[in-house]
């Protein structure tokens, strides 16, 4: 069977009807030269090992869709590849992320007002919670659970305009009362969490 498989256009034939006997032998024939490709990407054995795990089974997911006539090594090769760069551009929005809100704590912790930063982000949701109820929903959309306005318009059925002029208006009543630190303090309450978020539900 094995000799049978090695033809790219029957392996492929076997793929798009769900046979696992073929998948074995395409993970059996690869995964070493695959593994050891990745590896030199990344330099990492087990993060290596993770990259072509998400190939092969990226590739079963996706396998009625295969072409018939493509080249099933190179197609792998340049999966492999492509997988590196969406976990290095994964990392590396991560890494600025996470300075990001590094960088807020610590200005929090130089903060010398006479109010402490808890004050300031009580008193920063209760302006929120105090926010004319479209707007509230649209900031809290917004900030919160971090849609685009793209996607606030729609799911609320309102114009990206209509979005833009009521994320304005939180800003400006907020800033009313905590200044130039607002940014910081939204940061702070919504940043982290909502980004994390949203690449946990990439997954």
């Amino acid at each position: 069977m094995a000799e049978t498989f090695s033809n790219n256009i029957f392996l492929i034939e076997r793929l798009k009807n769900g046979d696992e006997t073929a998948y074995t032998y395409l993970v059996d024939t690869h995964h070493q030269r695959l593994c050891t490709f990745a590896n030199s990407l990344v330099n990492d054995s087990h993060q290596a090992q993770d990259i072509v795990q998400n190939v092969f089974l990226g590739l079963w997911r996706k396998r009625k869709g295969l072409p018939d006539d493509f080249n099933i090594r190179s197609f792998l090769s340049s999966s492999v590849y492509n997988e590196f760069i969406d976990q290095y551009r994964k990392n590396q929005s991560l890494l600025a992320l996470e300075k990001k809100y590094i960088e807020a704590l610590q200005l929090a912790n130089e903060e010398k007002d006479s109010e402490t930063i808890e004050q300031l982000v009580s008193i920063v949701k209760e302006e929120i919670k105090a926010l004319p109820p479209k707007c509230k929903q649209v900031f809290v959309l917004s900030r919160q659970e971090g849609l685009t306005n793209i996607e606030i318009s729609e799911y609320l059925k309102i114009s990206i305009k209509t979005v833009e002029g009521h994320i304005t208006r939180a800003f400006s009543i907020l800033r009313k009362k905590v200044g130039d630190k607002t940014d910081m303090l939204l940061f702070l309450l919504f940043g982290l969490n909502r980004k994390l978020n949203q690449y946990i539900l990439k997954e």
